[in-house]
């Protein structure tokens, strides 16, 4: 008999974690609490969750509203180091992990549960994210992956399961596509995606439209930054969130922050996944704007370090660690300069700041200037190069 008596799922009405409810109860002989994070993925998502959770065997059903939190406190420390992992990824999926693993924890606390579950497969990047942050968190609970164990390895046969057990589930077997959600992005993975060579049809795209669709009329946003922090929309202040909210209704129709790339997962395989960030697209692209006027040549290539080493602790689920409280630390010490406005053009999948301004500009149009200017006497650089190529020139004279 199991020592498990009663386990946390993160629940999210689909067909995976359907099956799970039953599963944990026939496996492991427990009370199984349904834990639902909204983290923005829209009110359809959420429509009806707790009944479904019920009706699937679940005792309890809680939805908790992470949304406010989960952008304040995830996202917009994120965004203050430039984090973009492989170049091109905003980390939309990776940031929600930690917020709604925390929360999870916390309602485990709160029933005292013993144990706590998930529905992330063995192949992929979420079972790690979870589990790491359980341990930083919670490492006395006991942690169940049934996609680890179970003997059921298909949308059939867990629909097969559910029918058996006369458990309604809106899911068919002809799901084509694997989608995650919230305020910041959606991903789009499986179907023709699974061939790089396969380029994306229009049915991947769920958010924004395609360049081809977007108005032929551009559209100009401005954002203003206090401290790496966007606070404001066409002069409209508002709290992170709505910010978020906000530039998805403006930047989606224009089509902006698609992304199709191929990644390396934490667990050693390539996935290829499309991804839509509209707003979050059009604020990286304005606080880059800043970090241009306000940053000197050092401190940016700082940041550049910061930035990469912080997107690949957020991927590999490492938030409730050291490590990300001084890598922080560090991008708060820079952002204490990027305050400004930024003007930035939205047009056919594009974003371009086409206008920025900053009481901390280090730009000088006097020193620039292409013109005649008195305050740069240019014979001074010559003695600056013979130094800062030196070595080069007594490596070359070495040879002689």
């Amino acid at each position: 008999m199991s020592s498990i008596k009663k386990v946390v799922l993160a629940y999210s009405g689909g067909l995976d974690t359907s099956a799970i409810v039953p599963w944990l109860k026939e496996n492991y002989g427990c009370e199984v609490i349904a834990f639902v994070a909204d983290v923005g993925q829209g009110a359809e998502e959420l429509e009806g969750v707790e009944a479904k959770a019920i009706a699937s065997g679940a005792s309890e059903c809680y939805v908790v509203d992470l949304k406010d939190e989960m952008v304040s406190d995830y996202i917009y420390p994120t965004l203050k180091t430039g984090s973009i992992y492989e170049g091109t990824y905003l980390l939309g999926t990776s940031m929600a992990r930690p917020i709604i693993a925390k929360a999870q924890v916390e309602i485990a606390r709160k029933v005292g549960a013993d144990a706590l579950s998930h529905g992330c497969t063995g192949k992929g990047n979420d079972q790690v994210r979870f589990e790491s942050c359980f341990a930083a968190l919670a490492p006395d609970l006991k942690v169940i992956a049934p996609w680890r164990e179970w003997d059921l390895s298909s949308r059939e046969s867990l629909l097969d399961y559910l029918a058996e057990r006369d458990i309604p589930c809106s899911a068919s077997a002809t799901k084509i596509y694997s989608r995650d959600a919230n305020a910041w992005h959606i991903s789009h993975e499986g179907g023709e995606l699974e061939d790089p060579w396969c380029e994306p049809s229009e049915q991947v795209w769920t958010w924004t439209n395609s360049p081809e669709q977007a108005p032929d009329k551009a559209e100009h946003v401005t954002l203003s930054v206090v401290e790496g922090e966007v606070v404001a929309v066409n002069g409209e202040e508002l709290k992170p969130y709505d910010c978020l909210v906000k530039l998805n209704d403006i930047a989606s129709p224009h089509g902006v922050g698609r992304v199709d790339i191929v990644e390396n997962r934490l667990v050693g395989m390539k996935s290829r996944g499309c991804y839509e960030t509209p707003g979050g697209t059009v604020i990286m692209a304005a606080l880059q704007a800043i970090d241009e006027l306000v940053l000197d040549k050092a401190s940016r290539k700082w940041k550049e370090v910061l930035g990469g080493e912080f997107s690949h602790l957020v991927y590999d689920g490492r938030w409730f660690t050291p490590l990300k409280d001084s890598i922080l630390v560090g991008a708060e010490a820079l952002s204490t300069l990027a305050t400004g406005e930024v003007v930035l053009k939205l047009y056919k999948g594009q974003v371009t700041a086409v206008q920025k301004k900053s009481p901390n500009s280090l730009y000088s149009e006097d020193f620039a200037t292409f013109g005649e200017d008195d305050v740069y006497d240019q014979s001074h650089a010559e003695g600056f190069i013979r130094l800062f190529s030196l070595s080069s020139r007594i490596s070359a004279l070495a040879k002689k």
